[in-house]
């Protein structure tokens, strides 16, 4: 479980992002699509070890970044990100589907900047989940610090408040 300070610091993110709705420029939605996306990245394995044969969280992380590089539609990000809550629904182990539930939000980051926070907490969520040890909460510490280190320094505040 993670600790009570990333858990509170987790809350006060969704609490703010909730708060108001976000308005970016292009430049920047795309920067923050793919952040989301490299956050659900690093812990996707949680998933593929789960369900090996199951492309669809990888997929929605692939099509994410498809789109901040402009290669794809909109319409096109949307159904991946369904494909990867799809996929989510149907694995058992909490690590992968927090894995698969945060390439579902970095996907859909593109359509909403809002799940880019939605997708971090959830990656954050996999971290946890896997290492139910006692050494969870180190390995939540060392996801987030790797996350804030990731996210461009303009978007901050945007995504890091409280």
């Amino acid at each position: 479980m993670a600790s009570p300070r990333i858990l509170a610091e987790t809350s006060a993110v969704k609490e703010a992002v909730r708060a108001e709705k976000v308005d970016l420029d292009e430049a920047d939605r795309k920067a923050l699509t793919v952040w989301a996306c490299d956050c659900a990245e690093h812990v996707l394995t949680c998933f593929e070890r789960a369900c090996p044969g199951d492309d669809r969280p990888r997929n929605a992380v692939e099509t994410g970044r498809a789109w901040a590089r402009g290669e794809i539609e909109l319409r096109d990000v949307r159904a991946a990100a369904f494909g990867a809550h799809a996929a989510a629904r149907g694995v058992a182990d909490p690590s992968g589907r927090a894995a698969a539930r945060a390439a579902g939000h970095a996907a859909a980051t593109a359509h909403v900047p809002e799940h880019a926070h939605h997708a971090a907490a959830y990656a954050l969520r996999a971290v946890t989940r896997a290492g139910r040890s006692a050494g969870a909460a180190s390995c939540a510490r060392t996801e987030r610090d790797w996350q804030v280190r990731r996210l461009p320094k303009a978007l901050h505040s945007l995504v890091f408040r409280g």
